[in-house]
């Protein structure tokens, strides 16, 4: 049986992402640390080249203080 794919996915948006780690005085290599993810893949999310995973975007907003959802990610229409 064939899954079927998301109608969206969220995206981190690198510019308030970048706009929290400026605030909390941290770098792209900590906020890895942080989340228990490599640097190589924290990157591929601030250039767009992967999606985080639910359980990564809650460590994501736990870990920049953010409460909303909106605070760090955009939603995009999968093509199907």
């Amino acid at each position: 049986m064939k899954r079927k794919k998301p109608a969206f996915r969220s995206r981190l948006d690198p510019d308030k992402a970048w706009e929290r780690l400026k605030v909390l005085n941290m770098s792209q290599t900590e906020l890895a640390r942080l989340i228990r993810r490599s640097p190589g893949f924290v990157s591929d999310l601030f250039n767009g080249r992967r999606y985080a995973s639910g359980e990564t975007r809650r460590l994501l907003m736990e870990v920049l203080g953010v409460t909303q959802f909106e605070d760090l990610f955009v939603l995009e229409e999968t093509d199907d």
